[in-house]
């Protein structure tokens, strides 16, 4: 590193880090590293104490000793050390809790009729069990009567223990958002179905980082999430965080984020939410949602956040969700449920509480249609919004319309093919979702593509290769005029 950009690095590391108070407390960050060799020798050689580690990002968490400026001059030139930087703050999305008048004012769950979730078909509801939704925040009360219910799994990044006591609220409202038992007659529906829940808990109470979220997110995607729940935001990215936003996405997980709560203070660009839907994207592409609020009224709820990096958006004011009994309420109006006699509720306000019911209803699209790819699914939800696929800065493509997602998705031609080779043969198997029928292409050491199977509703077949050849074959989806209305990724193999 020449000395003029090791000194501006430098400068940046103090600044971020407040070095330079001496009355700051000890800094830690995040180092990206090659090898857990190339790591060790790091810290052997610029005195860090390794905190803790996340092996499928390859960063570590280090605290140095003696000077921070000077410690992380002295790492970021050893071999093997792809980046340091200081940690970023990340804070939970709730805003103002309603008045008790202003909560009297709409039905207990308008959220969810707003966004037609009560028109969702039962078996669909019921299907999404096949699928778990992750909600990364502040732990959960799962003896919540809608979250006992679901049984959910648990695991605290800080303890690397199942105990996910939520002590601040904000966990527990979200997740009953995302994933509250739709079925067990008590409390309120949540908007995911009969979808799993994995509760991980990333924040005490006293503040987390990207160091959190990433723990949180891979632990998320290796156990089975296929949709992740990132209610909170901070002012600056991280290579750290980058990573493990792209991990998720490598490995075919929706990333649903809370849009922030910042609107009427200056309306800065957030993040993790400028990762999943790029600032400057104005809607299109990206690798996850971004999350707005809106009123019962529709309209943007005044503090959401907006602009360029904004999905789609879901009702954000005065939305019922279950409270801790370990927290106080905090931020939420207490509700009475008529008929409830367990577990506490109330009324929060937040694009915190937006982002569930788009991750509970990802899980439905899902349900109707198991052969969409993560992108497929971000894709339905904002085309389905209220916007009728117009994307506009201050709500992106509009309101969340559930139900219409679910019937889009399940109309959507789908096919996915999966393959074996066996004696001189390979079997393909394949399944499609909306098409008339199926017929196979085969591409021999990259040749133009040929039929190995004519228009068939079979759903496999056994087809000849020659030894010391390579096949790539492509299942294509017949629409009922003969067009090919879908195809399934490539099958390579090699003869």
């Amino acid at each position: 590193m020449r000395k003029r950009g090791l000194a501006a690095f430098v400068a940046i590391l103090a600044a971020a880090t407040g070095v330079g108070n001496a009355a700051a407390a000890t800094p830690r960050f995040s180092v990206g590293y090659s090898t857990e060799h190339a790591l060790s020798a790091a810290l052997v050689r610029s005195h860090g104490t390794l905190v803790r580690d996340v092996p499928a990002l390859r960063v570590a968490e280090v605290r140095p000793q003696g000077s921070a400026v000077r410690f992380a001059a002295r790492i970021a030139c050893l071999p093997g050390i792809r980046y340091i930087e200081p940690l970023a703050p990340r804070v939970s999305l709730a805003g103002p809790a309603p008045s008790a008048a202003t909560s009297s004012t709409t039905s207990l769950e308008w959220a969810y009729t707003a966004t037609h979730e009560d028109a969702v078909p039962l078996a669909v509801q019921q299907a999404a069990s096949a699928f778990t939704i992750a909600v990364v925040d502040t732990g959960a009360d799962l003896s919540a009567p809608d979250l006992a219910a679901k049984a959910p799994a648990g695991f605290d990044v800080g303890s690397g223990t199942a105990d996910v006591t939520d002590v601040i609220g904000h966990g527990t409202f979200v997740a009953s958002i995302a994933a509250g038992a739709a079925d067990d007659g008590a409390g309120i529906a949540g908007f995911g179905g009969d979808a799993k829940l994995l509760v991980v808990k990333a924040s005490s109470g006293d503040g987390f980082n990207d160091m959190d979220e990433a723990l949180g997110i891979v632990y998320a995607v290796d156990h089975g999430a296929r949709i992740i729940n990132l209610s909170f935001a901070g002012p600056r990215s991280s290579a750290t965080e980058r990573n493990a936003v792209a991990y998720a996405a490598k490995h075919g997980v929706l990333l649903v984020a809370a849009a922030g709560n910042d609107a009427e203070t200056g309306n800065p660009v957030e993040y993790p939410a400028a990762l999943l839907q790029p600032a400057g994207s104005d809607g299109v592409g990206g690798s996850g949602l971004v999350v707005g609020a809106s009123g019962a009224d529709g309209a943007r709820a005044p503090f959401s956040s907006f602009g360029s990096y904004l999905s789609l958006a879901a009702p954000g004011v005065n939305v019922l969700g279950a409270v801790s009994s370990a927290a106080p309420f905090g931020a939420f109006q207490p509700a009475g449920l008529p008929g409830s006699t367990a577990g506490r509720y109330g009324y929060g306000t937040g694009t915190s509480f937006s982002a569930p019911q788009v991750s509970g209803a990802a899980a439905l699209v899902w349900a109707a249609n198991p052969l969409l790819s993560a992108s497929g699914v971000a894709t339905i939800l904002k085309q389905t919004a209220s916007g009728s696929g117009t994307w506009t800065p201050t709500l992106g493509y509009g309101v969340l319309d559930a139900a219409a997602a679910v019937a889009r998705a399940a109309g959507t031609p789908t096919v996915e093919a999966t393959g074996a080779r066996a004696h001189g043969s390979v079997r393909l198997t394949w399944r499609g979702n909306a098409v008339s029928a199926f017929r196979v292409l085969a591409s021999e050491d990259g040749r133009r593509g040929r039929v190995a199977v004519r228009a068939t509703r079979a759903s496999s077949a056994s087809i000849p290769i020659a030894r010391g050849h390579g096949y790539v074959f492509t299942v294509e989806g017949l629409g009922p005029g003969g067009g090919v209305v879908a195809e399934s990724a490539p099958f390579a193999v090699a003869g």
